[in-house]
Order: C-alpha cells, then sequence, then structure tokens
C-alpha cells in the first residue's frame, strides 16, 4: 500500500501561483511514477501531468503546458505541481496518483493503483 498526502490549495486571484505538494509514504519503492489529477464540479476527471520517478520524464495536459510544472524530491518523497498563470477554469480539486505499472503511458487515470484525497484549489476571476 501507498499511501498520498496533498497540501497546499487554497484560493488565488487568476494570474496568480499555487504550489501543491504530495507526500507518499508506505511502499514507495514500487512506484513507477506519479501523477496528478483534477476534477471540477459536473466535469470528468482529468490529466493534469505526471513524473516517472527513476528518470524523471515529464508529462503534462495541453491545458497547462508552459504554465504548470511538476517534480519530484526523492529525499522526501514528494512530488510538487507548481501553478503558475493560474485561469479560473483551473478551479478543481487536485488529486496526486501513483501508478506502479511500468511501462503505463502516465495519462490515464485507469493505471493509478493509489490516489490522494485531494485538494481544492479555487482561482477567481
Amino acid at each position: 500500500q501507498v499511501q498520498l498526502v496533498e497540501s497546499g490549495g487554497g484560493l488565488v486571484q487568476a494570474g496568480g501561483s499555487l504550489r501543491l505538494s504530495c507526500a507518499a509514504s508506505g511502499r514507495t519503492f514500487s512506484r513507477y511514477g506519479m501523477g496528478w489529477f483534477r476534477q471540477a464540479p459536473g466535469k470528468e476527471r482529468e490529466f493534469v501531468a505526471a513524473i516517472i520517478w527513476t528518470g524523471g520524464n515529464t508529462y503534462y495536459a495541453d491545458s497547462v503546458k508552459g504554465r504548470f510544472t511538476i517534480s519530484r524530491d526523492n529525499a522526501k518523497n514528494t512530488v510538487y505541481l507548481q501553478m503558475n498563470s493560474l485561469k479560473p477554469e483551473d478551479t478543481a480539486v487536485y488529486c496526486c496518483a501513483v501508478t506502479t505499472y511500468w511501462g503505463a503511458t502516465m495519462t490515464m487515470s485507469y493505471e493509478y493503483n493509489f490516489w490522494g484525497q485531494g485538494t481544492q484549489v479555487t482561482v477567481s476571476s
């Protein structure tokens, strides 16, 4: 089992920044990668960004490219999502997740087998 705890959400004005953190514990040695997904009210969960733990390859949704940056701290078993130039349409609950499936595409939610509880991000116009 892998436990995930997110933090860093909040209310910010459009154009502002937030940094989300996701701390992992438990059987973290089995992880292949970690990702961030978001879900706005009345919408489907969507992929935001992901990182392969070994090697550090990163993946981004087109809607956040150039604005969001995913990174990891191996020593702290933590992944971060730096979000800049936030827009009202970025408002959602952001969840981090772990996949233990080697070779996963990293962009599909069904590839992830451990999920955090989520943190709310609200961007006001």
